[in-house]
């Protein structure tokens, strides 16, 4: 499965989405604003009882030391089977907590719910909502608005709720770094994990002044000019190269230079920004969620969405270019 959703036998796939969405282009699409419950009954992802076992040899029953196994109920046979192994100080987030804490939104907000799905096998799951309104930044640039929790059952990823505003035009997830960024939220599989779902749930009644900072950054960006020699001397510090680097990352290099120089100055996602430092920043953001290389456009939506490697890299571009 190159798209690396959860199928079955009987053909179904854990999975929903409200709708066809190249942001995330994952899934088949069904209808209404559906309740946490219902999310979890439509994709398949309610009743996993996910658990964590100790690890036994089967021959003599022997426990083996420090090693714990996760399990779940299979959505469709009902079988207990393994998602993966985990140390000691692994805690288990059922998928229920992890849609209930963006339940909550809906009241508060009028948000519905986008999509949710189960990766590889069930090892990863995923929620996105997609907020009532939009932003337009300097009154040019439109922006949706969408929270997304993420987390796994294999210990392989953190559990982070990311707030992603995304760009009407070019479908970009944004990750910008600023004073008090409280765009993303990522907590440890260990300790009190009821405590901290509590503090993730407190830290999203702050999504209005995140979206609030988030928009006067950006206007800073929109009224700033930048030519591509500076968009490229950025991209050299993001993507640093040593003297000792193979022949492949140089010419890995000069391919992403190439498309970034394209998406800066020719692309028509950048017709209303042109030459400005806010589409520099977007000819970066873009790069990563629709060009960086990848096995294939599914591989590189769950990267973008789960990876925090990628979050990183955008709020580091948002600081150099904010700061050119």
């Amino acid at each position: 499965m190159a798209h690396e959703i959860e199928q079955f036998n009987d053909g179904t796939a854990a999975f929903f989405s409200s709708r066809i969405d190249a942001w995330h282009r994952l899934g088949t699409v069904t209808t209404g604003c559906l309740t946490a419950a219902q999310v979890m009954d439509v994709a398949f992802l309610g009743g996993w009882d996910v658990r964590k076992e100790t690890v036994q040899t089967v021959a003599s029953g022997a426990v083996v030391p420090n090693r714990w196994a996760t399990t779940r109920l299979h959505p469709k046979t009902g079988r207990r089977e393994v998602l993966g192994m985990v140390g000691k100080s692994y805690q288990v987030v059922q998928n229920e907590q992890a849609c209930d804490l963006l339940d909550f939104i809906v009241d508060e907000t009028g948000a519905h719910f986008e999509t949710a799905g189960s990766l590889r096998g069930g090892r990863e799951v995923f929620v996105t909502m997609k907020l009532p309104d939009s932003m337009r930044i300097a009154g040019k640039d439109a922006l949706d608005l969408y929270l997304a929790m993420c987390t796994s059952h294999d210990g392989s990823r953190l559990a982070r709720v990311l707030v992603t505003p995304v760009r009407i035009v070019c479908a970009n997830t944004q990750a910008a770094a600023f004073a008090n960024n409280v765009g993303e939220y990522a907590l440890r599989h260990s300790g009190d994990i009821l405590g901290k779902l509590t503090e993730v749930r407190e830290a999203l009644n702050l999504v209005p002044v995140y979206l609030d900072q988030f928009q006067a950054e950006a206007e800073k960006l929109i009224d700033k000019q930048l030519e591509w020699d500076q968009l490229q001397r950025i991209a050299d510090e993001l993507w640093p190269l040593d003297d000792d680097d193979k022949e492949a990352a140089f010419l890995k290099k000069l391919a992403r230079d190439r498309d970034l120089k394209y998406l800066f100055e020719e692309a028509p996602s950048q017709a209303q920004i042109r030459g400005t430092a806010w589409a520099g920043y977007q000819a970066v953001t873009e790069w990563l969620d629709h060009k960086q290389p990848a096995k294939s456009d599914y591989h590189r939506a769950n990267k973008v969405l789960a990876d925090g490697t990628v979050t990183a890299i955008k709020k580091r571009a948002f600081d150099l270019v904010l700061a050119t």
